[in-house]
């Protein structure tokens, strides 16, 4: 089988195209209800399916799409091997790894594989649908469900696609916040802290998130550690 790399469409604004996904799962009834799923989102279409890796290469060359979500561990050929050939050959793909389990080893190589994505497969409609528009946007997402050890696994690593602020960009209160919420404080308690209200803390919140250019509390998580924006008392 000979494939030919090609440039994938420029991004382009979500609502002017329908996002086309490949999926890639050996179990045909995750690759039905996933179907099902997305294909009651407007402006995401799934324009093929795989249950391996080779085949998902393949329909990659054929359908061109603009993201796939593979399953990490697959016959053939897995998801890591396949991310790895599809990123040199069509780099502008965003790809998503999906899991069973939050396993530290697997997510790692999958990021260094090229995956700009990665979801728990119990990650809700919502979760999935952010996910996808995201990566299709170049930008990295990490589950909800990750846990606290998989986020120190991710900062410690390697891959570090943000763009980096040093500590200056942030104000003295966006530094105290992003270290409470590292700490794991709820907005309750923050507000209660810093003597304001919790639709005040949101606010920060969304505001700090927007600096990173990250989705959720994880993504915020790797970015502080990442750039020593804060330091664990006791790291894994």
């Amino acid at each position: 089988m000979h494939l030919t790399p090609y440039n994938s469409t420029e991004q382009i604004p979500e609502q002017a195209i329908d996002i086309r996904v490949v999926i890639a799962d050996d179990h045909e009834i995750f690759r039905d209800g996933l179907r099902l799923t997305l294909g009651r989102t407007p402006n995401i279409k799934v324009v093929a399916e795989a249950s391996n890796g080779e085949e998902l290469l393949e329909l990659v060359g054929i359908h061109q799409p603009h993201v796939v979500l593979t399953d990490i561990k697959m016959p053939r050929m897995d998801g890591i091997l396949a991310a790895r050939k599809i990123s040199a050959l069509y780099p502008n793909v965003g790809i998503i790894g999906l899991s069973m389990f939050d396993e530290e080893v697997l997510i790692i190589e999958m990021l260094h594989a090229g995956a700009l994505g990665y979801l728990l497969k119990n990650a809700d409609k919502t979760e999935v649908i952010e996910a996808i528009k995201t990566v299709n946007r170049g930008e990295t997402y990490y589950c909800n469900g990750v846990s606290k050890r998989i986020m120190f696994t991710i900062a410690k690593s390697k891959i570090n696609p943000h763009v980096r602020l040093a500590a200056d960009d942030f104000t003295n209160r966006e530094l105290e916040l992003i270290r409470s919420i590292c700490e794991e404080k709820s907005n309750k308690d923050m507000a209660d802290h810093f003597n304001v209200s919790i639709r005040t803390i949101e606010g920060y919140r969304v505001k700090i998130m927007e600096k990173m250019n990250v989705k959720n509390t994880v993504g915020m998580v790797v970015y502080a550690l990442q750039h020593k924006l804060y330091e664990p008392s006791n790291p894994f």
